[in-house]
């Protein structure tokens, strides 16, 4: 099954046609017992709101499952989960026994990818569980970032950047996770190779809720050997520039984008003419895929 990006523009509907319970004759619908069924253990979601949960047990305690989940056959009396968890547990809380059900034969592969594409377009996952949805499709199944990007939906970039995302302290991965940080916020904290450095910044980023932008400019403004503690454990520097420090506009929209086009950091230091660009690369894998881009575009 090829998930393309005119697939992915319709919705999951496109992968999984929406199938009616008014048609009582639909052979493909099957009523199973919620106990012999189990979650995708690779299903990218770790958090589900439980408010939301408990609203949608009331929902189809009154007027039932409008729409069959989507299970495959891992042995006799034993399902797993495609698309549909939420309803499933929904089932559990409203203590209903068998829950509709279209069983396909899809590829383990195939569910992961299904599940993760689900949940990206209902917006469902946080930066980080997408993030780490991402990194086990690469490991498990041998896929290329770009291969990745094609399944779902997603530009390249944007693939690198989300897995640099888990390059963070475990501490701020959390704030991320919690919507205390954004993933823009995320992205400048991984220029700072100090942890504890990252760590204090982004309580300063909260205390004082600080811009992308104004982060950006704090990191790229403050020598990193400077930046010291100050009140509240956030980092003060010695040489710290004035706030008012105006940059370059348009050198500013040249550095987006070529952070986006590469899916990393990028600074342009421009002098009247001259000047250099820094790509900035957090691994030897990401340093091969900055040269594949630099070489495939030089070559083309």
């Amino acid at each position: 099954m090829k998930l393309t990006k005119k697939g992915l523009g319709k919705g999951l509907k496109a992968l999984i046609p929406p199938v009616p319970l008014a048609d009582d004759e639909n052979k493909d619908i099957q009523w199973i017992d919620v106990t012999y069924i189990q979650p995708n253990e690779n299903q990218p979601r770790r958090n589900i709101d439980k408010e939301k949960l408990a609203e949608l047990a009331v929902s189809i305690k009154e007027h039932g499952v409008v729409q069959p989940i989507i299970v495959r056959k891992l042995a006799e009396n034993r399902y797993e989960i495609v698309a549909g968890e939420r309803r499933w547990r929904a089932c559990h809380l409203a203590e209903i026994n068998r829950i509709p059900a279209i069983i396909k034969d899809y590829t383990s592969q195939q569910v992961s990818e299904i599940a993760l594409i689900e949940n990206i377009q209902r917006e469902d996952l946080n930066p980080i569980e997408e993030a780490w949805a991402f990194k086990t499709l690469i490991e498990e199944y041998s896929l290329t970032q770009e291969e990745l990007a094609r399944k779902v939906g997603k530009s390249r970039p944007y693939i690198a950047n989300s897995l640099r995302l888990l390059n963070l302290p475990g501490e701020i991965k959390s704030l991320l996770s919690e919507g205390r940080l954004t993933t823009g916020h995320a992205r400048a904290l991984l220029s700072i190779e100090d942890e504890e450095q990252q760590k204090s910044m982004a309580y300063r980023i909260i205390d004082e809720k600080l811009s992308v932008r104004q982060v950006e400019e704090i990191v790229a403004q403050t020598p990193l050997e400077s930046q010291v503690p100050g009140e509240n454990g956030t980092p003060t520097s010695t040489k710290q520039k004035s706030k008012n420090t105006k940059i370059d506009p348009v050198i500013n929209q040249i550095e987006d984008r070529l952070q986006t086009h590469f899916g990393t950091k990028v600074q342009l230091k421009y002098q009247k003419g001259k000047g250099k660009i820094e790509i900035n690369y957090y691994s030897d894998e990401e340093l091969d895929r900055l040269v594949e881009i630099i070489l495939d575009e030089h070559s083309a």
